[in-house]
């Protein structure tokens, strides 16, 4: 597993084949960060789906009021909610959509996301200044990409659990 400089503000996402590590930026996007440590604290990223794979191009999960496996999965709407707090405020910056790295998914309002993110599986430079980005993932990534495809999938993935590197006993 890849170093842990700042367990405060690292993700670890359990998949199925293993664990994906998420470094935040809280530096590039505080609101953000807070927000999925939060909802992740919470709980309520435990069992969601990916509801949106597409190859080429990115996995997007988080939507914690239709997307919940074991409680609340509903296809058709998965990807349409998100969670009873308040939408964030766009963090945009300069730093690029690389292969790895977590954006904020939003509707075509800039500050709407809430609880939704999507990971690249490429280099998408065309969403750059467009979605905010709050982290990377810095091990792991060949789980992400193992998530079974589709709009929705028609056997979604789904992350079994989300902790803060923080709150995990060593």
């Amino acid at each position: 597993m890849a170093e842990i400089k700042d367990p405060e503000n690292t993700i670890l996402m359990e998949l199925k084949d293993g664990t994906v590590v998420i470094e935040l930026l809280p530096d590039i996007a505080p609101g953000h960060c807070e927000r999925m440590k939060e909802l992740t604290r919470a709980g309520a990223y435990d069992n969601v789906c990916f509801h949106r794979v597409i190859e080429g191009f990115m996995a997007q999960t988080g939507d914690v009021a239709h997307g919940n496996m074991e409680k609340d999965y509903n296809p058709g709407r998965a990807g349409t909610g998100g969670s009873d707090l308040p939408n964030l405020k766009a963090e945009f910056s300069r730093i690029p959509h690389d292969r790895g790295t977590i954006g904020a998914a939003r509707s075509q309002m800039p500050d709407s996301a809430n609880s939704q993110f999507f990971i690249n599986f490429g280099d998408n430079h065309f969403l750059n200044g467009q979605y905010t980005v709050y982290g990377r993932v810095i091990d792991g990534m060949a789980h992400v990409d193992a998530l079974a495809r589709g709009e929705p999938p028609a056997n979604p993935d789904r992350m079994l659990s989300m902790k803060v590197a923080a709150d995990v006993d060593a």
